[in-house]
């Protein structure tokens, strides 16, 4: 498994501000990658692209960059940019939404301070008819992530979270999250975790993926959950494409999420099948860590980037 640890970025964060005055090919290299699935610095940046992708007929999922924060005022900064962002999206007619990750908005200080977080943001998008996605962390936060979002739920109807296939209890805390009526986001996953906790091949990885999937399909063809498959695996896809066919799937409750600058072929084909697709669009000035974490994630991604940089 190609997974970075925040220690490893961080040493590669500290190693290109030691060269100053000079580019190293790690860090030109990372910037071709940075154009590629990191929009800009600002959010005038993520609106344009945002209207790029709605332009190809896919919806935009914005997230503002950061995470493990701890600092108070920046984590203020945060949520108001998520607020301001939310404004934006609405008064701009854009189609999309926003994704945000539990320690940028306060769950490395407590979990009530993240669920205060929270709640100002979901509020800010239930006032706008916008929905909002949780993003997945590392195991020590994906408790606390879970209760906070069904905690939302009860009030929020609009927002979703994910669920990472390579996690060994991601089986159990699915259906306890389709008990309680949650929209899941379906990922493979990007951190290193222990044997004890996560499956460490991709064969296993894929399989789980494979049977958390299945479930999602069974049980929102007797909902209306909204439920989205996010992954740039075109044997996963073609079997998710075959679920929808089996349990005649309304196209209005599943959504195709991929990251900005990946497989646009593919998603251009899923568009043509009348499904819907999503961009996951990250901005701010912390894309190096996400950059990093990216190509170190997994190979196929590193030959998806090389594709796409070739083809640009």
């Amino acid at each position: 498994m190609y997974i970075v640890t925040k220690n490893w970025y961080t040493e590669q964060v500290s190693q290109l501000q030691s060269h100053k005055g000079t580019t190293t090919l790690l860090e030109r290299l990372l910037l071709k990658v940075a154009r590629k699935w990191v929009s800009g610095n600002t959010y005038n940046d993520a609106l344009s692209s945002s209207i790029s992708s709605n332009n190809k007929g896919i919806h935009a999922i914005l997230n503002f960059l950061g995470e493990d924060d701890t600092n108070k005022r920046s984590i203020e900064q945060t949520v108001k940019e998520y607020l301001l962002l939310l404004d934006l999206l609405h008064s701009n007619f854009i189609k999309g939404c926003i994704s945000v990750k539990p320690t940028q908005v306060g769950l490395r200080i407590d979990y009530d301070t993240c669920l205060y977080n929270f709640r100002q943001i979901a509020e800010k998008a239930k006032s706008l008819n916008r929905f909002m996605w949780i993003d997945i962390e590392s195991i020590q936060f994906v408790e606390d992530t879970i209760a906070i979002y069904l905690e939302l739920l009860k009030d929020y109807k609009q927002t979703g979270v994910a669920i990472q296939s390579y996690l060994k209890r991601s089986s159990s805390d699915l259906l306890h999250l389709l008990e309680q009526g949650g929209n899941v986001r379906l990922v493979k996953g990007a951190y290193r975790e222990g044997e004890n906790v996560a499956f460490q091949s991709m064969q296993k990885i894929n399989s789980n993926f494979s049977k958390l999937m299945k479930m999602l399909f069974d049980h929102n063809n007797k909902s209306s959950n909204i439920f989205a498959i996010a992954t740039h695996d075109s044997r996963l896809i073609d079997e998710a494409l075959e679920l929808s066919t089996k349990y005649d799937t309304d196209k209005n409750q599943l959504e195709f999420q991929m990251l900005m600058g990946i497989h646009d072929d593919l998603k251009k084909i899923l568009i043509d099948r009348g499904f819907k697709v999503c961009e996951y669009i990250p901005y701010g000035s912390r894309w190096l860590p996400y950059s990093i974490r990216r190509i170190r994630e997994r190979k196929r991604n590193i030959l998806l980037l090389a594709r796409s940089l070739i083809s640009s």
